[in-house]
This record gives C-alpha cells, structure tokens and sequence, in this order.
C-alpha cells in the first residue's frame, strides 16, 4: 500500500512540477481528465468479478478506450513537433497520469474483494478498513517526502541554480503566494460544498455538472483572453503587416519587457500564450490533434463516471459511505472528487437491500410538572405538528411511527369528605388544551375554521397507579396521559407471547435486537416547543451511526427579562462552542431531558436502564442521580460504549426561569451533579476509553482541563477583581486580594447560617455591586490598554480573544447574531455566575428537592367526625350495591374498562394498547428469549424526565 501511495505521490509531482511546465495550457488542463485511465479498467474487472448484469460495463470500456485515444493523439502532437525535448515532456505527462490513476484503486478493491471468501485480496480489504486513518497519515507523509525528492532531482537534473529560485524578487513571491493561495482555497471549498450538495440529494445538479464542466471553463476563461490579446495586436497594426500567430509569438510575447511594473493580467495573459507558441495555432493538424486529444479525454472521464448520475443515497448519507477516501486532492480537485465517489454495482439484490429500511418506532415521553397553561399549550401543539406532519391516516411516509406518552406528575388532589382524589388545576388545564388543539387541527385543512367545538376520541381508564387518559389526534395517532414502563411493557410484550408458542429462538432474538435497535425514545418536559423537521434530524442521526445510544438539538431559552437574556447568551456560547467541540473531539456528555433522542437498546443495555432506575441511599448518589437526570443517564450510556451526539440545525425552545431565585436553584441542582458525572468518567478513564471509541485518552484529559478551570474559576475573578482594584486604587496587588476575598469569603460563611432564601437575596444585591465593579474592571482595561500603548498586556489579550472568538461563532450562526449583544449583560453577571452561584451551590448540596415550580404544600385535611365518618360508608355501599345490579343485568356485555387477554398478539403502529395484569407464569426449566417484566417491576422503573 504504501508502495502504490509513493506511486502515486511519484506521477503527482512528475506531472505538475516537471512535465506541465513545458506543455500548452490547453494539455495541462485537459490532461488530467486522463487519470481516470485505470479506474475505467478497475471497473471493468470489478463487474466481471461480480457476474452481474450491469448496464454500465460499455460505458466503463468505452471510457478506458476514449483516454487512450487521447494519449495517442497527445503523443502524436508533440513527437511532430521538430523541438527538442518535447516528445520528452510528453511521455513524462503519459507517464504521470498513468501513475497517479493508482490513487482511487481502493474503490473497486473492496468491490472485487467481496466477491471472494478467502485469499490475500480479502486480507488486504480487511487490513485497510482497520488502519484506514494511519494509513492516510503515511500516504500524506510520503507525498511530502517524494515530492521533495522529484524537486531535488529535477533541479540539477535541468541544469537550473538554486540561487535563482531561492532570490525570487518580491513582487513575483507575492504573486506567487497569491496563486497558491487562491488554489488551496479553493480546492478546500469544492471539496467542502461537493460533499454538501451530495448529502442535500442536489448530485446531480450542483456536484456532476459543475465538476464536468469545470475544465472545459477554465479552457474558456484562459484562451479567450488569448485570442482578444492577439487579434487586438493585429488591428493596432492597421494592416500594414500581415502577421500569423507564429509571428505574435515571435514579435510580443517572446520579445515583450519582462519586468512587472505595472498590471500583472496582460503578462499573465501573455504567459498563458506563450505555452500555445509550441505549437502553430495556424495549423489545421495541430488543431485538430489538440482538441481531439482534448474531447477524448473528457469524454473518457463523463463515461468513466457515468454511474454517479444513478447513484442512490439515503436521505443522510454519511460522508465515508460517499466517499472512499478521506484525502483532498488539490491539483486535479474536480476528476479526484468524481473518481473518489463510491462505486458500486447496482444488482437487482443491491437495489432491493437499499430500497428496504427498517421502520423505526418513537415514543415521546413528556414530563409535566407544574407547567403554565401557555407552556403546556406550546408541547402540546408540537406533538400535533408531529401528528400532522407523520400521520397514521393516508400515510405517505413509512419511515416511522410514533406515540405520545406524557407523564403528569402531581395530577391530583385531596378532598376533605371524599373517599378518592380529585384531578387537580394543572390536569384540568391539560385536558382543556387538548380539547382547544384538537378542534383546531381538525379545522386546519378546511377553508374555514368552525367555530362549534371539537370533542377528541378519547379514553378514560382506572389504573392501580392513578389514572390513564388516551386521545386520538386527528391524523390517527394517539397520546396517552401516564403509562407504566414503556420498554419492557410495549415493546416486548409481543415476542412474549411468540416466545411461549415455542417460536425459534435464534430468529425471535434477532427480532427483538432489530426491534429494540429501531425503537427510540423522544424525551421531552412539559413546556418543549418544536417542529417535526428537528424531530427527523434526531431520527436521522441513530439510523445512520447503530453506535449512537442518544442525540440531543440545539435549546433555545425563551421568556423575557434579564435572567432570561442572561440564559440566552450562556446557552447560545455553550452549544456553539463547548457542545460542537465535545461532538466533534469525543462525545457529547450531557443530552438534555427537555429535548433528546435515545435508543432503546441503548437504555436497555446491561447497567443502563437498571442501574439509573435505582434508589439514591448515598449522599454523593443523591448529587448524581436526582440533581441532573440526564447527565447520570448519558454518563451510563458512555461506560456502556454508547455515543452521545449533537445537531445544531435541530432546534427545540423551552421556557427558561425568569426569576433570580428560580434560576440560582436550578444551577444549585445543575453545577454539582456536572461536576460529580464527569468525576465519575474521570475515575473510569482507562476502562471507557478502552470500551468507547468516542472517549479517547486525550479527549479524557480535555475534560479534565475543563473541570480545572471550573474549580479555579471562582478564584480567576478574585484575581481579576483585585487587578482592578489595584489600577483604580493604586494599592499594592496584596492588599487589593485581600479586599476582593473578603465579600465572597463573607458570602460564604452567610450561606452556612443562613436560610436558603436569604441567600440568594444577599446574592442578588452583591451581583448588582458586582455588575457595577465589573464596568469599572472594563474600564480599568482599556485604561490600561491605552496607559501603556498596546495591547500585548495578558488582560487585553485574554479580552480581546474572547472578543474575537463569540464574535466569529456569531457569525457562523447568522440566525442567531442577535444573541450577541446579551453578551454584554452576560459580562456583567460573570461574578455571580461564576463565584456567588458556585458558593451558594456548593454550600447547599444538602438541599435536594427540585426547586423550580414549586408550589405551597396543602393544608391538612381535617379528620372527618364519627357521623360524617359514618355517613360516608354508607353512601359507599349503597353505590357499591347499585354498580353490582346493573353489572349483574348487563352480564355478557364489555363491563371491565381493561380486558384481560391471556396472550396478546402483536399490535398495529400508533395504536394505544390497554395495559393489563398478566397472570403469573410458571416457572419453566428453558432459558426465555428475554425477560418480560411484571406489572411491579414496571411501575420501579419510572423516572421522570428531568428539565437539565
């Protein structure tokens, strides 16, 4: 392999350094349209070792045959030609070309290979799909170093003086550097825009047809030029001498002032015809030989690419399944990106195997607690979106199907003189809302919405936990209000059931893994607004990466106020920057519950969905496991080898606190469990990195750093404050630490006597005192700044940095520019977000309750009096005697709200299924398939959705 690399590397610098120096710049362009000499062959051998009927073999040898009538009429051309040496740089061009056609072999090896059971091919595939990476390090390595070789040969080898190419006049460098420039640019930007156009499915449009005729416009932009130059030289000589293009040659481009004082174009221009001079343009035969060679060669590659124009793709491709390399060619950019894209033989088997995807099943759990009647307004109406968008009725769209579960914490209520619970405000709020959506998703496809109103089919059922409400949307699918463990109940209920008729074990499991492996869990909390099309950029990403357990969007806060923009500034900087960089070197650690896919096999995995489901007996398990639900599960799946990742372009909006107290108590919950979990990855460092490929050594230590700082940050705005205090006070830089520890150390020895409420009123006076010391430090800055007369101070430069660093990622996220502007009041609040809130948060790690959305307790019921007591009992019987009547008169009619079915059978999609009690099973000798929980295991293992 490295061989073939050197190869290639050989005929890359042979070609463009030795021999298209000495050629046309019609040749030099069209040329390289011949590296796809042996890929044409390659795809011949790859469809014969296939035996398969493929409609692209003709166009495969018809390519192989145009190129070499190409190289022919190239060769003809220049052997003609009585100049010395040029036949010479003519075979050193075949040469190259032929050479560097050995760059793509690997995407037709893996073809030919796969038709092989056994042999060194196969070894071969094997090998270079496993040390795919280092090998591209080596290839790059040994281009670097066989080009410096081809430099240092040719150089005394053409007898030139390195004096002259190292005493370069600077003008000419400049031009030179400018050229270079303008090429690595824009080879790095047709490679990056070639593969966006391929996964935005615009192939054919925006990728082969500005590929094709890349080179045919480059032909264009130089000989026109050419040909004004020229016929502009024969009018301004007025016909007093008749002049061919060998005599322009002669006269002003041989005999032309070589030195560059004033416009670089028209020496450019003259360079560019000077490579023409070889030949004589007023030759017919030098013409014809010229574009014939030319057409050859672009026909050959059209033809030897023609299968892109068919190539299938799913609806997000990976770039790895687009291309076989990982390298960008910057010397012939447009035939590498045709010639590096996959080919494959579309067989009827292969078309078959593509068209079939696996439908996935979601269920979106919601988790409401406390929510306002606007909040549970914006969930509900997204799932209705959802609804709409992917419906049950009429389905166009068989990609996946779904359910809406939400659960709804803290739903009832105690009546004094009433023996059950009534529904309380909240529940009564939800039931309204949907009703409200309802009738104006039905009415939306109308001309006009009616205004009479819109009763839901809808369920109601009694269940040991509390109660279950399931509505039909309009469009078919259902969303049940409270449902008990959604995987072991649902999704396995049915194999269940297979399992007991003795039904083949081996298939069964690999039924269960495919279902388990296509079933996803859409979390969400009771206030989440989003759109179907961020729900499908979440789908796409776990069906595209099997290795990907959970995959989060980007949180928009929204509400209003100061805290509010506050919060919009610290989210907008975390995903742009921290979030991307952990998706990008490792894995994303924390997914949140307010708006993130899982993978159900990936929660069902061994120590995932179990070890989560545990009771907190521990002090540090109560800071991990309840402070930041979420967090503890991603850190789950990272030890079970699972990736966690993140899509900037799926968006979700949830409501962030507005309230100084609320959001201080969030992060009370938020800042220790962060810390606790990436403590924890940290002690399992060696094992997770060994078991998650994701989790490197080295991403290891990024986090490590990270917390670093985090426990030092309190301290670097101790520091920043006293170096304020010492430009402003001109006090030494001991008493000004001493002066800006205090207010803090005072802080905290508040906080240990202190309720939690006072707390953070204290906090919130020292943030204002502190917003305003943090103007003066601003100042203090730019006074230093311009004190000493540069910005090479360590304050300035840390400033501007960050400066320049939101500024540029504000940029790159045009929609969300306006953000930018909170980072001022962000600024400001540094001190109480990075040491107040720190204090206040570490001191009350013993708190452990929720914090947000509280509500006052309900006064306690009073007991009721022996006649109340008695009278109530009564009504009890007389009502239990009445239903047992009625039940006795309607015998044979439906009179329980859940069957009980003794084998339930597999349910259709985006229906509801009643949970029921299933009998005990008996214990049997055989090993199951899986373990099917029971109704008491199911109800443990609820957890709600945390709002992190």
């Amino acid at each position: 392999v490295v061989f073939l690399e050197a190869l290639v590397s050989l005929g890359t610098a042979v070609l463009t350094i030795v021999a298209m120096p000495h050629l046309d710049i019609v040749t030099n362009v069209t040329v390289l349209n011949g590296v796809a000499v042996l890929s044409a062959v390659l795809q011949v051998a790859a469809q014969c070792a296939a035996r398969e009927r493929n409609r692209f073999l003709l166009p495969s040898i018809a390519a192989f045959i145009l190129i070499l009538l190409g190289y022919v009429l190239f060769l003809i051309l220049y052997i003609l030609k009585d100049i010395s040496r040029t036949a010479l740089w003519a075979g050193l061009a075949v040469a190259g070309s032929f050479l560097v056609s050995f760059n793509w072999y690997e995407n037709y090896l893996r073809l030919i290979c796969g038709t092989r059971d056994s042999g060194f091919l196969v070894d071969l595939c094997s090998d270079l799909k496993k040390c795919q990476n280092v090998l591209h390090i080596f290839s790059s390595l040994t281009r670097i170093v066989v080009t410096a070789c081809v430099v240092g040969a040719y150089v005394p080898l053409s007898k030139l003086d390195w004096d002259s190419l190292t005493t370069v006049p600077r003008r000419e460098t400049r031009i030179m550097a400018i050229i270079i420039g303008v090429q690595l640019v824009s080879s790095v930007l047709c490679h990056w825009f070639a593969v966006a156009a391929c996964k935005m499915h615009a192939m054919r449009r925006c990728f082969l047809l500005p590929v094709y005729f890349a080179s045919l416009a480059v032909i264009v932009l130089l000989i026109v030029p050419v040909i004004v130059y020229y016929h502009d030289y024969r009018a301004n000589l007025n016909g007093t001498v008749s002049i061919d293009f060998a005599g322009y040659c002669a006269e002003a481009v041989y005999g032309r002032n070589r030195s560059l004082n004033g416009s670089v174009f028209p020496h450019l221009v003259l360079d560019v015809t000077q490579t023409l001079c070889v030949l004589d343009m007023s030759n017919i035969t030098d013409i014809g030989l010229l574009t014939g060679s030319a057409v050859a060669w672009w026909l050959g590659l059209v033809l030897a690419t023609l299968h892109l124009w068919f190539f299938q793709m799913y609806r997000i491709q990976r770039t790895q399944d687009l291309f076989s390399r990982r390298l960008c060619e910057g010397a012939f950019i447009e035939q590498a990106l045709l010639l590096n894209t996959r080919f494959d033989i579309l067989s009827s088997n292969r078309r078959n195997n593509f068209r079939k995807q696996d439908p996935a099943t979601i269920y979106l759990c919601a988790t409401m607690w406390h929510e306002t009647y606007d909040e549970m307004m914006n969930m509900i109406i997204s799932i209705f979106r959802l609804d709409k968008y992917r419906p049950r009725k009429e389905q166009k769209h068989h990609d996946f199907s779904f359910e809406s579960h939400i659960y709804f914490d803290d739903a009832f209520l105690d009546v004094a003189g009433s023996r059950g619970r009534h529904v309380n405000e909240y529940a009564t709020n939800l039931v309204n809302i949907i009703r409200e959506v309802y009738g104006i998703f039905r009415d939306i496809d109308e001309k006009f919405f009616k205004k009479e109103q819109e009763i839901p089919d809808q369920r109601l059922v009694r269940m040991p936990y509390g109660g279950r409400l399931v509505v039909t949307m309009p469009h078919g699918n259902e969303m049940v209000m409270y449902m008990y463990y959604l995987l072991g109940w649902k999704l396995m209920n049915k194999y269940y059931a297979r399992w007991r008729k003795s039904v083949d074990d081996k298939k069964l499991r690999e039924e269960v893994e495919r279902e388990k492996h296509n079933t996803y869990l859409l979390a969400l909390d009771g206030d989440t607004d989003f759109q179907p099309a961020a729900v499908m950029l979440l789908i796409d990403r776990l069906k595209m990466y099997p290795k990907v357990g959970a995959a989060c969007g980007r949180i928009h806060p929204t509400g209003s106020g100061p805290t509010v923009w506050f919060q919009k500034f610290e989210y907008a900087v975390s995903h742009w920057l921290h979030k991307t960089a952990e998706h990008v070197f490792g894995s994303v650690l924390c997914s949140p519950g307010c708006f993130s896919l899982f993978r159900a096999k990936a929660l069902m995995d061994d120590n995932v969905m179990k070890r989560y489901s545990t009771k907190s007996m521990e002090a540090s398990h109560y800071i991990q496991y309840d402070q930041g639900e979420d967090r503890w599960l991603c850190t789950l799946l990272l030890k079970q080898g699972w990736r966690v990742e993140y899509n900037a372009a799926s968006d979700a909006y949830t409501n962030a606190p507005e309230d100084f107290k609320e959001l201080y108590n969030q992060r009370r919950r938020w800042i220790p469990s962060t810390m606790a979990n990436i403590v924890d990855l940290l002690g399992s460092a060696k094992r997770i990195s060994n078991k998650n490929q994701s989790m490197s050594t080295p991403y290891m230590f990024y986090q490590l750093f990270a917390i670093t700082s985090s426990v030092v940050g309190p301290s670097t705005i101790c520091f920043l404050i006293a170096g304020s205090l010492t430009f402003l006070l001109n006090i030494h830089a001991t008493v000004a630490l001493v002066l800006a520890v205090i207010p803090p150390a005072i802080y905290l020895v508040l906080c240990f006597k202190l309720k939690a409420d006072t707390q953070i009123q204290i906090a919130g006076i020292m943030s204002v005192i502190y917003a305003f010391l943090m103007l003066v430090v601003t100042m203090s800055i730019i006074s230093s700044i311009v004190k000493a007369g540069t910005i090479l101070t360590p304050s300035s430069i840390f400033i501007i940095a960050m400066g320049i660093i939101y500024t540029f990622t504000a940029v790159m996220h045009p929609q969300e520019f306006p953000l930018l502007f909170y980072g001022l009041l962000y600024i400001l609040c540094i001190p109480s977000a990075y040491l107040l809130l720190s204090i206040y948060s570490m001191v009350n790690m013993n708190n452990v309750s929720w914090g947000t959305r509280e509500t006052a307790k309900p006064a306690a019921v009073t007991p009721l009096s022996p006649t109340q007591t008695a009278k109530s009992k009564c009504a009890w019987l007389f009502s239990w005697a009445r239903r047992c009547r009625k039940s006795v008169a309607s015998s044979g009619s439906e009179e329980n709200l859940v069957p009980e079915v003794e084998n339930p059978e597999p349910q259709p999609q985006n229906t509801i299924v009643e949970d029921v009690e299933n009998p005990e099973q008996e214990q049997r000798h055989e090993e199951p398939a899986f373990t099917c929980p029971d109704q008491s295991t199911s109800e443990t293992n609820i957890s709600p959705t945390s709002t992190h």
